[in-house]
C-alpha cells in the first residue's frame, strides 16, 4: 500500500555493535549516558568496546529528512528497556511519547522479559538478549539527535502488521516529516 511517502531500510556507520564506544567524540553527553545506561544493563565494558564496528541494520528512513522510524515488536518493551527510558531526561525525545513507551513496558514485560531468555549476548552474558536489545534501542533514540538527525520516531507494533502499525501512526509520522523536512529546507 503506497502513501506517497518514500522509506528505505538503512544502516549508519557509527550505529554499530560497538555501541556507545564506537560514537564519534561529537555525541558528547548522549555517550556519557549511553555509558551509564550501558552500565546500569550490566554491560562489560571491555567486551562492548572490543567487538568490530559493523553497522547495526536498523528498520526504516525518510532519507529526504534523515528521519529514522523504528517499529517496535512486543520483545522490545521488556523491564530492562523500562530501566533505559527512565533513564531519559524526561522531554529527551520528540518522535516517541516515553510514558506511552513505560506503560507499554509494564503492561508487557512479563511476557518480554521471557523472549529468548536463555540466549546469550556478547557483552550481556548469558541471557543478556533482552538487556543488549534495550541498549541498541536506547543506542538510537540518544545516538541519533546527538549526530544531528532528528528524534526517533517509535512506533509500537504487537500484531505482526508493520503496515497496519503505519496507518495506526500515519498522522503523527507525516506531521513529524513535514516537521523535519521544514528544518531540513529543500532536498
Amino acid at each position: 500500500m503506497q502513501d506517497g511517502v518514500k522509506l528505505n531500510r538503512y544502516k549508519l556507520p557509527w550505529i554499530n555493535q560497538q555501541g556507545h564506544f564506537g560514537l564519534p567524540a561529537r555525541a558528547g553527553a548522549a555517550k556519557l549516558l549511553l555509558h551509564e545506561i550501558f552500565l546500569a544493563l550490566g554491560g562489560d565494558a571491555a567486551e562492548q568496546a572490543g567487538k568490530r564496528s559493523i553497522a547495526l541494520p536498523g528498520d526504516l528512513i525518510h532519507e529526504p529528512t534523515r528521519t529514522v522510524i523504528e517499529v517496535d515488536e512486543s520483545q522490545h518493551f521488556t523491564s530492562f528497556r523500562l530501566k533505559t527510558l527512565e533513564m531519559y531526561p524526561a522531554d529527551y525525545l520528540e518522535g516517541m511519547n516515553l510514558a506511552e513507551y513505560r506503560e507499554l513496558c509494564l503492561l508487557w514485560a512479563a511476557r518480554s522479559d521471557g523472549y529468548r531468555r536463555t540466549k546469550p549476548a556478547v557483552a550481556f552474558g548469558l541471557g543478556g538478549r533482552q538487556r543488549q536489545r534495550a541498549y541498541y534501542d536506547a543506542l538510537r533514540d540518544l545516538a541519533l539527535p546527538a549526530m544531528g538527525y532528528p528524534s526517533i520516531i517509535r512506533v509500537p507494533e504487537f500484531d505482526g502488521d508493520g503496515q497496519a502499525a503505519y496507518w495506526r501512526n500515519r498522522d503523527r509520522i507525516r506531521a513529524a516529516l513535514e516537521q523535519n523536512a521544514a528544518v531540513a529546507g529543500p532536498t
